[in-house]
């Protein structure tokens, strides 16, 4: 297994990062959601190192086979567990591509970093530019909901995450597309996660705000995102980040739930693959 050492220390150790590692070429680092690990990215891998790119899939602090510290899940830590990734590679011209909370990781680290080690990037059902509904931010969800998730969380994680990955593939209208054993699977991904960090990355997903982040893109990226996301709402995420991004490539994808790289995984490869390739 292959790890890197970041820069951030608990316990006098430094946190390490789990993460995998294929293929030659320009590199493409994915970046996973939440409450997932790199494994999520199963039916992407393949394709990205076949199409002749470096494919690097980790895993974020907390979550996967990372180490689980008990702090450092916001958003700055997050992006600074990126930047070290990217610096312990030694990696040059990457392509950055978060999924729903790593789209928060894309944002941060053009926001602090810049995009002097990156080429593209691209967002997909991520959470920027600002998910909580604030009085400049009135499409956006209301306080209770992530306090609600908390809550269940606390009092039972394994059946909150049950009923969330429904939702995550919209389930009942996707049986079709993807099976039970799927959500299954995902499922026991999610329950892997250290319960802090669980607990902790709704708060950053939930109540950061990226729109100067978002700003900061000057490099050409990819939106994606599903019209019938009932986690992160297209109206609440993929459309306002089309507006505040100059050079943008908007794709939705017509009814596909939040975890379309699962239920719409054909047409998503196709729109990911002709980016990279742009």
């Amino acid at each position: 297994m292959s790890y890197i050492e970041t820069t951030s220390i608990e316990k006098g150790k430094n946190v390490k990062l789990y993460y995998q590692d294929y293929g030659e070429g320009k590199p493409v680092i994915l970046i996973h959601g939440w409450p997932l690990s790199q494994a999520m990215w199963e039916y992407q891998v393949d394709e990205v190192v076949n199409a002749g790119f470096r494919c690097i899939a980790y895993d974020r602090r907390g979550f996967g086979n990372s180490d689980k510290p008990w702090g450092g899940y916001d958003y700055d830590t997050l992006a600074k567990d990126l930047n070290d990734l990217i610096e312990n590679l030694g990696l040059k011209d990457a392509i950055i591509v978060g999924f729903s909370m790593g789209g928060g990781e894309v944002a941060r680290y053009i926001g602090n970093y810049g995009t002097s080690k990156i080429s593209k990037a691209a967002l997909v059902s991520a959470v920027p530019p600002f998910m909580l509904k604030t009085s400049d931010n009135p499409d956006g969800i209301e306080r209770e909901v992530f306090e609600d998730f908390k809550a269940e969380i606390k009092k039972d994680r394994p059946g909150f995450l049950a009923g969330f990955g429904k939702n995550f593939l919209n389930f009942n209208k996707n049986k079709d597309k993807v099976s039970e054993e799927m959500a299954d699977y995902y499922w026991s991904i999610a329950c892997k996660a250290s319960p802090k960090a669980t607990l902790d990355c709704i708060d950053s997903f939930g109540f950061t705000d990226f729109r100067e982040d978002l700003k900061k893109f000057d490099v050409p990226t990819l939106i994606v995102h599903g019209d019938a996301d009932e986690i992160v709402p297209i109206n609440v995420a993929g459309k306002k980040s089309a507006e505040l991004i100059t050079n943008n490539t908007f794709k939705v994808v017509t009814d596909a739930p939040h975890g379309l790289v699962l239920t719409h995984t054909n047409e998503f490869n196709k729109i990911l693959l002709d980016f990279l390739k742009s």
